[in-house]
C-alpha cells in the first residue's frame, strides 16, 4: 500500500469512528487518559500541540494544565468533532487544525511540548512522527508518547497484527516498549521516564468500533483460538457479552537537549 493510500484509509477509518472513538469507555480509563495527563508538567504559560489528536481528548483533559493547546488530526471529520466538543466543554485555550504529524506545519522550537496518543501504531515510518515532535519543541520541553503495544515474541506479534488489522483496515503495525524507546534515543531525544500500564476494555466495544470488526468476526475469532500460549500483550477472557480484552499501554516522556 502506498502512503498516500494509507492516508486515505486513515482518514476513511476515523471519520467512520470519529463519534464512537470519543465516546469510547476505552479513551477515558485512568490507565490511558489519566496516567497520560500526569505525565505534562503544569504550567500556565506552556505552549503544547497533540499530533494525530482525533476528537481532541487529550488536548481538552491537559487544557487545565497548561497555556494553549492545539491538536492536529489527519481526518477532517475528526477536527470538526474535537472543535465542537472543545466549545461545549467550555475550554477556549484549545484549538484544531487539519494537518499531518509525520510533517507538522509548526516553526522549529516554536513550542514546550509536544504528545500523542495511540497514534504510532497508524504511522508507516513512526519515526518522522518523533522527528517532528522533536524538531518543534523547545530545547528543555517534552516529547510525550503513548501507545498500546505487542510481544517482543515474534509469533504473538505476528497473530496479534493479524487481529488488529482485519478489525481496523487503518491499522499498519505496533511496537514494543522498548521500540519505542529507541525511535526516542534515534532521534535524539533524552529518556525522561518509561513505564508500561496494563488495562482492560469491553472486547465487544473495541471489535464493533472498528470498520473491519463486524464484517470480520468470524475470522477474527477463529484467529483468537489460535492465540500463541506466549502471548501477553492481546489477552481477551471472558465469555459471551462480557469478555474483556487485556492490553498494555506503553508510555514514555523525553526532554529536548
Amino acid at each position: 500500500m502506498s502512503a498516500d493510500a494509507h492516508s486515505t484509509s486513515i482518514r476513511d477509518e476515523f471519520a467512520h469512528q470519529a463519534d464512537s472513538f470519543a465516546r469510547s469507555p476505552t479513551m477515558s480509563l485512568a490507565e490511558t487518559l489519566g496516567v497520560l495527563i500526569d505525565l505534562v508538567p503544569e504550567d500556565p504559560q506552556a505552549r503544547w500541540v497533540e499530533t494525530a489528536c482525533g476528537p481532541g481528548l487529550i488536548a481538552r483533559a491537559m487544557a487545565a494544565r497548561v497555556g494553549s493547546v492545539v491538536g492536529i488530526d489527519l481526518t477532517p471529520t475528526m477536527i470538526e468533532k474535537a472543535r465542537a466538543d472543545a466549545v461545549q466543554a467550555g475550554t477556549p485555550n484549545v484549538s484544531f487544525e487539519v494537518g499531518d504529524a509525520t510533517a507538522l506545519d509548526l516553526p522549529d522550537a516554536s513550542l514546550d511540548g509536544a504528545i500523542t496518543r495511540f497514534s504510532l501504531h497508524h504511522i508507516p515510518a513512526p519515526v518522522r512522527v518523533l522527528e517532528e515532535m522533536r524538531r518543534v519543541v523547545k530545547p528543555g520541553g517534552y516529547v510525550i508518547v503513548s501507545d498500546f503495544v505487542t510481544d517482543d515474541d515474534g509469533a504473538s506479534a505476528a497473530w496479534q497484527e493479524q487481529i488488529e488489522r482485519l478489525r481496523d483496515p487503518s491499522h499498519w503495525a505496533l511496537l514494543t516498549p522498548s521500540r519505542i524507546a529507541a525511535l526516542g534515543k534515534r532521534v535524539g531525544l533524552e529518556p525522561d521516564l518509561d513505564r508500561v500500564v496494563p488495562f482492560e476494555i469491553d472486547y465487544e466495544e473495541w471489535l464493533n468500533r472498528g470498520s473491519g470488526g463486524p464484517a470480520n468476526y468470524e475470522l477474527i475469532e477463529r484467529l483468537r483460538g489460535e492465540a500463541p500460549p506466549q502471548a501477553e500483550s492481546f489477552v481477551v477472557t471472558g465469555e459471551g457479552a462480557g469478555r474483556a480484552l487485556h492490553y498494555r499501554n506503553s508510555l514514555h516522556r523525553w526532554r529536548v537537549p
